[in-house]
């Protein structure tokens, strides 16, 4: 028999137990590392081991600290490879290959980020001649967390730009970076973050958050969900009734009508519901026997476009938030009665498409098992969102609350080190043009922070929803010069107008093409310091004069188009009545007709406004909203 010594014995459970090397996520082969910055390679392994990082032959080491975490920060480069990086620890090695150098951008937002290169205009010739190797591509997987993650939710890899890899990568992301690389001749890399209908609020670290005093009880809910989930989603029902007050539930004089399909209520054809947010109800009724409704039972209602508050004769059986989340509630013994059962569903929606929405059954699931289905809903309209006013939301819910995708998808970046950031988002917003004027530099200087990158692009907002022939006060011009003032604050935030290039009906635009080539240009602009046009025509000042009301613009010189009359340009008085007028084009300056009882211009204030004031760049002129001096 063979004898094992004591002592190696003794160490046999220790490296069978040791912790495996692990790489953070963003570094895989086929990566860009950024040029100019020093190269920081982190990971994971046996706390108080040594880890081993070469680059290009050359070698440097770390030692992994108590916790595990280990970095090693490589020298800066010049933009250049491909590269062999390996990373060796405790007997173990990782070898990635085909690592660039270059520039490497952060690509972040809601859904029209999001739309992915297989559905933008001009696909069927981007999606063929996609292949760029010296551009690379990093999609980031969904992951919603009440507390910062480590790693994603799944294993993803950098690629080489081609069909198979670009077909379903962010269009208007790839658009810039394919631009930026064919202009730059440097490897680019694009990684792409964004989560379709998010609020920027769920894109902000909880400790930048905080600083706001509006959003602590929400922070103080997601402490307590990390807790007690259950006890935190009674906590927020009771908020979302209180706020709902007498609106809870619909009103004795409600005119009740039939549901005519599973589409959102905007797209019944009714005038009356197509641009509507605010508060819905629905009702069904089932009939059960008195075996049927001595049990505990379950409640699917499908997916509710944002928030709903369900009941089952009077009683509430579940409330939650999330456009793309299915309702299925249990309902507890003692709801269901004998005979006639009613089924309430009070629905907020905040933004964009309302309701109960998608082809999802709607059941009763009886206690021994009968399905039971829901049908022959009626709806009643209830009262509209006013004054940019907002429910309370789920803070913990993903894609509608509160830094739970800065948790899961922008904190395992680790730090990443970028050029810079690339932003579309604000249809989640539009209603909160006043709160989204502190969360957008909040979160511009929470990134920089901390990525270590100053250029800052953002997309101004798309023309969409109804055209309009008389003068509003549009949620859509609210936020769109909310995106404006914080460009024009900070000469490293670049904006690239999307107001001529969106679609009316549809809130997702499929030109992604001239939004990609904008961000390119802003990014030439800021980040490289090319002498590049990147804006459209903006407002410097407003004030009287002999000729009339004059705008003095930047960014000229400026061109119009379709005619010889600048439209789209309001006067307002002092109560905030406003008509459209017609502008003349005299130099760098558009002149309005003398009113001694204007005090305000708007320019572009409308969902969809109609553009025809450009420069020689060919970008549109930016909407505004400013006193007249």
């Amino acid at each position: 028999m063979k004898i094992i010594p004591a002592l190696v014995l003794a160490a046999l459970p220790a490296a069978a137990n040791a912790a495996p090397l692990v790489l953070d996520p963003a570094y895989t082969s086929h990566a860009v590392f950024q040029r100019g910055r020093e190269i920081p390679i982190s990971g994971a392994a046996e706390p108080g081991s040594v880890v081993n990082v070469t680059f290009d032959g050359e070698s440097h080491s770390a030692k992994a600290g108590n916790d595990g975490r280990w970095q090693v920060n490589l020298p800066s480069r010049a933009a250049g490879g491909p590269y062999v990086l390996t990373i060796s620890s405790g007997g173990e090695e990782k070898r990635l290959d085909d690592i660039m150098v270059g520039d490497v951008w952060l690509c972040s937002g809601q859904s029209n980020m999001e739309f992915t290169l297989r559905y933008a205009t001009n696909a069927a010739f981007e999606v063929p001649y996609s292949t760029h190797p010296m551009l690379r591509l990093l999609n980031v997987p969904r992951q919603s967390t009440p507390a910062p993650q480590q790693r994603f939710s799944a294993e993803t890899e950098w690629q080489r730009s081609g069909p198979e890899s670009a077909v379903d990568f962010s269009a208007a992301c790839y658009i810039m970076g394919r631009e930026l690389q064919a202009k730059q001749k440097i490897p680019i890399g694009l990684i792409a973050a964004s989560w379709g209908g998010s609020p920027i609020e769920e894109w902000i670290s909880r400790d930048a958050l905080q600083t706001l005093p509006r959003y602590r009880t929400d922070l103080a809910l997601m402490d307590q969900y990390a807790r007690d989930p259950g006890n935190a989603a009674n906590s927020w029902a009771k908020l979302l009734q209180q706020w709902l007050g007498g609106d809870a539930t619909a009103s004795a004089k409600a005119v009740w009508r039939a549901v005519p399909n599973k589409q959102m209520w905007e797209q019944w054809g009714d005038g009356a519901l197509a641009t509507f947010d605010g508060v819905g109800y629905y009702r069904a009724r089932v009939k059960l026997t008195t075996t049927q409704a001595g049990k505990p039972a379950r409640i699917a209602i499908g997916a509710v476009d944002d928030i709903d508050v369900t009941r089952i004769n009077g009683k509430i059986v579940g409330a939650d938030q999330g456009w793309q989340k299915k309702r299925d509630y249990e309902v507890p013994a003692g709801v269901l009665k004998a005979g006639d059962n009613f089924i309430d569903v009070t629905v907020v929606d905040t933004g964009g498409g309302g309701g109960l929405v998608g082809e999802a059954a709607r059941t009763l699931t009886l206690g021994d098992g009968t399905i039971l289905p829901l049908s022959d809903w009626t709806f009643a309209k209830g009262r509209p969102l006013e004054n940019g006013e907002m429910p309370p939301s789920v803070p913990w819910a993903g894609g509608a609350g509160r830094t739970t995708l800065y948790n899961g998808m922008i904190a395992p970046l680790h730090g990443y080190p970028l050029t810079g950031f690339a932003w579309y988002q604000g249809e989640a917003n539009a209603g909160d043009a006043k709160g989204y004027a502190e969360l957008m530099p909040l979160l511009i200087a929470d990134w920089r922070k901390r990525f270590g990158a100053a250029p800052f692009l953002m997309v101004q907002l798309a023309n969409f929803g109804p055209l309009a022939s008389t003068p509003s006060d549009a949620s859509w011009g609210q936020l769109r010069d909310v995106q404006r003032r914080v460009a024009d604050a900070d000469p490293q935030v670049g904006m690239a107008s999307a107001v001529d290039i969106g679609q009316v009906t549809d809130i997702h635009p499929t030109n992604k093409q001239d939004v990609g080539k904008r961000l390119a240009l802003a990014a030439r602009h800021i980040a490289l310091g090319e002498d590049v046009e990147d804006r459209g025509p903006a407002p410097v000042s407003i004030g009287r004069t002999a000729k009339g009301i004059a705008i003095r613009f930047t960014h000229g010189p400026l061109k119009l188009v379709g005619g010889a009359s600048a439209i789209g340009f309001e006067l307002c008085d002092a109560a905030a009545n406003c008509r459209f007028v017609d502008g003349e084009l005299e130099g760098e300056t558009i002149l309005l007709p003398a009113d001694s009882s204007a005090r305000e211009v708007r320019y572009l204030w409308q969902a969809s406004p109609i553009v025809n004031l450009y420069n020689e760049a060919e970008l549109p002129a930016t909407g505004f909203s400013m006193p007249i001096e």
